[in-house]
């Protein structure tokens, strides 16, 4: 069986994968930890999804800068 990447999660799937708890990912996005068009999206069903790979960055340390930036280039 192969390995696909997926970029964008549910907050039950992230809470797997992280070990992170349901509540402290909500609180991490209601204090502005994560921000919106970055760390998480809202899909079109409005459901709340999880960027992994931002996530890597901010466990990285790269908090908000390579996000931003990243971001930056997309709004352009």
């Amino acid at each position: 069986m192969g390995f696909i990447k997926v970029k964008y999660v549910t907050i039950k799937k992230f809470s797997e994968l992280t070990g992170y708890t349901e509540d402290a990912i909500r609180n991490k996005i209601k204090g502005g930890v994560w921000v919106e068009g970055i760390h998480y999206r809202h899909a079109p069903d409005n459901r709340i999804q999880m960027d992994m790979d931002a996530y890597t960055d901010w466990v990285e340390g790269e908090k908000l800068t390579k996000a931003i930036k990243k971001a930056a280039i997309n709004a352009a």
